[in-house]
């Protein structure tokens, strides 16, 4: 049997065999509790830091700044929910195309949404205009995991450090936090803590080619959360529970790696984003490019084609040997449209006509060209 095109990273990457190597001590053999007395739970705990130091270098922080979690999910939520527990009467602002894992939880609080243009780039006039003196947050995905629009966070947190000098000069005490989903951005984009401006950075193990269930949240050192989940302590408090070191350790070496090849990795699908670009233009001259061609992942497609039916078309494409995705694949069961393509101005139908194709690093340029070909063959 033919070896299906897996063009839907933005979902998953498979596991890179360097990360696994790292992992396997710790699956069976260094099995032991990091917080036990014993000398063998000391070395453990000695390899736990050690993954920790090893990401906080990577994104230019202290190790005392960083939380391991499971997963982007868990850091949103206690991000969102960690500063607004603490803050229950003031409001946090997110973009209209953040991911559920912000949205839902940033819905429980006084929530405003920003909105973006039709190329998916934050409206920032009106993001400032929503800023008043109670709010305490705002949250701004860095890349997004349906149209890959990337946002400008570093210009983001110029414009929320004005607005912190205004509050000390007319004697606001409320702090105003900055966090950013950068989950499909690993790979990509600097995640320099410092360059970027930010407080809080959610980081996803599983879309970077480290283990599914594995994740971190860069939190500021003096910065205070409130817990979600309540126990022994680990985490420093934040995040109780017997730390899962294999997927410590190898969402670490991910983080590392990820970002040694991503200037190199970036340019490779530049060239196989233009060549994807260039043969739809061709082949499906009626498909509707939808996000910023400018400032963009380099490994994301999407695409509306007037007429399709998209879930019916993925099926076709799957048939086919193609994998790819109607939007999020965490939220691929619902049958409402995309929130995402809602806030670019799509109808519904327009929004049920749109599929995404996103890149890794097993595509090829063949990969690309009997795509397309296929596509353009089932739309036909």
């Amino acid at each position: 049997m033919t070896k299906p095109i897996y063009l839907d990273y933005a979902a998953a990457t498979p596991l890179d065999d360097r990360v696994l190597a790292a992992m396997q001590p710790f699956f069976a053999d260094d099995f032991y509790n990091p917080s036990a007395l014993y000398d063998a739970a000391r070395q453990t705990r000695k390899t736990l830091e050690a993954a920790r130091a090893q990401a906080a270098a990577v994104l230019g922080a202290r190790p005392s700044e960083i939380v391991f979690t499971a997963g982007g999910t868990e850091s949103d939520n206690l991000a969102i929910q960690g500063i607004m527990r603490r803050f229950p009467d003031a409001n946090i602002i997110t973009s209209a195309i953040e991911h559920d894992a912000v949205l839902a939880p940033a819905g429980q609080y006084n929530h405003r949404l920003a909105p973006v243009h039709n190329d998916g780039l934050v409206d920032l006039e009106q993001l400032e205009k929503l800023i008043d003196d109670n709010t305490v947050l705002v949250s701004i995905m860095y890349a997004n995991n349906e149209i890959g629009s990337v946002q400008p966070i570093s210009k983001i947190a110029q414009k929320l450090q004005a607005v912190r000098d205004e509050r000390r000069r007319s004697g606001n005490k409320l702090p105003l936090y900055f966090h950013t989903d950068a989950c499909q951005a690993g790979q990509y984009l600097d995640l320099h803590v410092s360059r970027l401006g930010v407080d809080l950075l959610t980081i996803n193990g599983g879309k970077m080619h480290g283990p599914k269930q594995s994740g971190l949240l860069y939190v500021r050192g003096g910065l205070e959360l409130e817990p979600l989940i309540l126990g022994g302590g680990q985490e420093r408090g934040l995040r109780s529970g017997t730390e899962n070191v294999a997927a410590c350790v190898g969402l670490a070496v991910a983080l590392e790696l990820a970002q040694v090849q991503r200037h190199d990795e970036s340019r490779r699908l530049q060239a196989l984003q233009k060549q994807f670009f260039t043969a739809i233009e061709t082949q499906l001259p009626q498909a509707v490019i939808r996000g910023s061609r400018k400032l963009r992942l380099p490994n994301n497609v999407h695409l509306t084609i007037p007429g399709i039916d998209n879930e019916r078309l993925l099926i076709q494409l799957d048939e086919a040997g193609i994998l790819a995705a109607a939007g999020s694949a965490c939220s691929a069961s619902s049958e409402t449209p995309s929130h995402v393509l809602r806030a670019l101005g799509l109808n519904d139908d327009e929004a049920r006509a749109s599929l995404r194709f996103s890149m890794g690093r097993g595509t090829t340029a063949d990969h690309v060209t009997t795509a397309v070909e296929t596509l353009a063959r089932l739309v036909a």
